[in-house]
């Protein structure tokens, strides 16, 4: 099995370096406000939010602003609107929402669905490195999860998974057997911590020996390294994942704009 990988990835301060400015848009002031009710918890995930009609009465602005808040925050994945239903607090327990940031799509464009398969879930002092992307002390308690993810009952990616320990206590091997819906789910549903925003970086690697027999695949086989850092409200990262990807029959898709 291979030794848990550190990757070094930007920090909570270099994820602020570009401050927005200190003016902005009314429809952007209020797209904050909803935030900080998001982030306090005020609308839980998968729950309806008021009206616009009612926020705009609530924040004294009118409805067209509330709009294009409420349009911005669909954009990012925050709220999803539903036709004749209103508008609700995504959830990654949703379909669509579940895999956004697995970019793995199949070489006949199918995004496939991944069985997932934990190798181990341990509890340990943070690395240095890990320390300061999750922005806490080197030496504190973080969880380490590893795991597979299958297609078609081959394994395509690796995951190594760090997790702040004071968000995260009584995670264990066990409770993530028992818990059926998407991993972020259940962060969001028992921890509640929600993954709203990522950044990545990638680089192309060979496979050392216990890679290649993690991935069945021959040592020096050509993997994808994907680092992420995933953050909640207030831009605090929560969580630290390098997957190394097979891209054997599969390739990363990212759609620019």
């Amino acid at each position: 099995m291979p030794a848990p990988t550190v990757p070094t990835l930007p920090s909570a301060a270099d994820a602020a370096a570009d401050a927005a400015p200190a003016f902005s848009p009314l429809y952007q002031q209020i797209k904050g406000l909803i935030m900080r009710e998001l982030q306090a918890g005020l609308w839980k995930p998968g729950e309806a939010i008021p009206s616009e009609l009612d926020l705009a009465a609530r924040f004294k602005v009118s409805q067209g602003t509330v709009r294009k808040a409420i349009d911005e925050l669909a954009a990012d994945n925050l709220l999803v609107r539903r036709q004749g239903k209103g508008t609700f607090v995504a959830t990654h327990a949703e379909q669509q929402v579940q895999y956004r940031f697995l970019r793995l799509t199949a070489d006949d464009g199918v995004t496939p669905d991944m069985e997932r398969r934990l190798i181990d879930c341990s509890r340990l002092r943070a690395p240095a490195p890990v320390a300061r992307a999750l922005d806490c002390k080197s030496g504190d308690a973080v969880v380490l999860l590893r795991r597979l993810l299958l297609a078609n009952a081959k394994p395509v990616v690796f995951d190594e998974i760090w997790l702040p320990g004071t968000l995260f206590k009584g995670l264990t091997a066990e409770r993530l057997a028992d818990y059926k819906g998407p991993m972020y789910g259940m962060f969001e549903t028992e921890f509640g911590v929600r993954m709203i925003r990522a950044e990545e970086k990638i680089r192309a690697v060979a496979a050392d020996a216990a890679t290649a027999d993690v991935l069945a695949v021959g040592e020096g086989t050509p993997l994808l390294s994907v680092e992420r850092l995933s953050f909640t409200y207030g831009d605090k990262p929560v969580e630290l994942r390098r997957g190394l990807y097979n891209t054997d029959h599969h390739f990363y898709r990212n759609a620019l704009s």
